[in-house]
């Protein structure tokens, strides 16, 4: 059965390219970001690999880490690691799950098999430190991953766990945000939303980012 927002990130140990990992064990009480790639060695996969290493100081501000996985075994992805430095200017500092029994891939569904039968699609899970699943986004092998994406969700969820608000379309960090409409009480809103907020109708009201005042 496929996995939906909020259900347990399913546990597992495997394989890596950093060795054996027990993943609920190796997130411990941070944000998880668990992505899946087709195959070693695919030109996309690489640069979306680049990317993630550049972006650790940005996943670190935020306590989230990254680990990624492919169908190929270990050592084949310590292989495509010195690649992925080499074209991509980077040094790969996450782990890459070595999934060649296909037991991670199928705990969480990434082989879909009209798409193909034995490669996984580009799956991407947050994982939040209760180890719930957040976010579920899944692209086609062709297309690689907007991680801008992943960081503004990232912003969103971890803002929106803390506040009473949620991110309207488009919304970056620091954008005006939404009173949720289960939020009635006067004297909470005001407690909560010093600076105000604008009535653009009675269930849309917009309020400055609380997390910046």
């Amino acid at each position: 059965m496929a996995l939906r927002l909020g259900d347990s990130a399913p546990d597992f140990t495997q394989q890596s390219s950093e060795g054996e990992i027990n993943f609920h064990q190796w997130l411990g009480n941070s944000w998880g970001i668990l992505f899946s790639h087709p195959a070693d060695f695919t030109p996309v996969c690489t640069t979306e690999l680049g990317l993630t290493a550049k972006l650790k100081n940005e996943f670190e501000k935020r306590n989230t880490k990254a680990i990624a996985l492919s169908v190929d075994d270990a050592d084949s992805h310590q292989r495509w690691i010195g690649d992925i430095n080499d074209t991509q200017g980077c040094a790969v500092n996450f782990p890459i799950i070595a999934d060649a029994d296909r037991k991670v891939s199928e705990l969480y569904d990434m082989i879909h098999p009209n798409a193909d039968s034995s490669l996984t699609v580009r799956s991407l899970f947050i994982i939040d430190p209760n180890k719930k699943i957040r976010l579920i986004i899944t692209y086609p092998a062709s297309t690689g991953r907007n991680f801008d994406e992943v960081l503004r969700v990232l912003d969103s969820l971890q803002l929106t766990d803390q506040h009473k608000v949620a991110t309207p379309g488009n919304w970056q960090a620091g954008d005006d945000v939404v009173i949720v409409p289960s939020l009635q009480d006067e004297d909470e809103i005001k407690q909560r939303f010093p600076s105000g907020y604008k009535a653009l109708k009675p269930y849309l009201r917009m309020t400055k980012d609380p997390s910046k005042s």
